[in-house]
């Protein structure tokens, strides 16, 4: 629990400040950007019309099975043509609005202040359980939340990173329809290994016995996790079923005065589908507060 006098210290906000900067490489920028000249303007009008005019061949590769291959070929230069050559702009990395070539995270600011507004309340208010993020990534975000718990001292509690490590699963529209056409288990860059981010813990000296993983689908591994309640419910599934997934094993074991956070309400109709199909189905009547242009969070107030 922190207590006030120890919340009034700042050395805890410095450091997590800190670890904000480096998770998102916001930290390693110059101090000056170097102004935009007209050829990266006509850079950028190009590169808009490649997209304009690759992606919609693109999905339908992905749709096509007997197709897949050839998108598989494609991927890798379309994934230049859509992120790499992008022109820069400064503030993408603060909003999440791109996928960083080495960053831990791409949620971008805000979602990491939210994460940190959430953890620290459960703290101070002693919201008994553990945090969790279903789909982590590079592990970011879950790093940020380990990283938490130590500025503030907390010894009682674990995160725990739920991921298949191996990207996204194909949709199955049998099970969730709303996930009909999604591609997003097709980009390689959204598959990054256990090693990776157990790595990733390291190098920020964040990773001990208080770090537990569960590797597979969120089907197959959230239902039986052996986690017994929870304070902070983080998911970044993407799809419907992923989203659907985590809420029905997790949302349960979620404590009276904890949070749930979804990174992909705004943007992702199958996750905000799943999110509201949830509420709906269990009578779930606690506000939702926007984050961003695309994560939201509640309070749980009723079991």
């Amino acid at each position: 629990m922190i207590s006030e006098a120890s919340h009034s210290l700042t050395v805890q906000e410095l450091y997590l400040d800190l670890m904000k900067r480096c998770l998102t490489r916001s930290l390693f920028r110059t101090a000056s950007a170097p102004p935009v000249t007209r050829a990266k303007k006509l850079r950028g009008s190009i590169v808009n019309a490649l997209r304009a005019c690759a992606a919609p061949i693109y999905l339908r590769l992905l749709r096509a099975r007997p197709l897949r291959s050839a998108a598989a070929a494609i991927e890798a230069p379309l994934r230049r043509v859509f992120v790499r050559l992008a022109p820069p702009d400064p503030r993408a990395l603060d909003e999440g609005t791109v996928w960083p070539d080495d960053a831990e995270t791409m949620i971008g600011r805000k979602r990491l202040d939210n994460i940190q507004q959430c953890v620290t309340d459960v703290l101070r208010s002693n919201v008994p359980g553990d945090l969790v993020e279903a789909g982590v990534w590079r592990g970011g975000a879950v790093i940020f939340m380990r990283a938490i718990l130590e500025a503030y001292g907390d010894r009682s509690r674990c995160v725990w990173a739920a991921d298949s490590f191996r990207g996204l699963p194909p949709p199955n529209p049998a099970r969730a329809p709303a996930d009909r056409g999604d591609v997003l288990f097709a980009f390689r860059e959204l598959a990054i290994s256990l090693d990776v981010v157990r790595e990733n813990f390291k190098r920020y000296g964040l990773l001990d016995d208080r770090v537990k993983f569960l590797v597979g689908w969120f089907k197959d591994t959230l239902s039986a996790a052996p986690i017994v309640r929870l304070a902070v419910l983080r998911i970044d599934g993407d799809l419907y079923e992923s989203t659907m997934d985590a809420l029905r094993a997790l949302y349960p074991k979620l404590s009276i005065g904890g949070y749930v956070i979804v990174d992909d309400y705004g943007n992702l109709p199958g996750c905000r589908a799943a999110v509201e199909d949830y509420r709906r189905e269990f009578a779930i009547n606690e506000p939702i507060e926007a984050v961003d242009w695309t994560a939201i969070y509640w309070r749980k107030s009723a079991g």
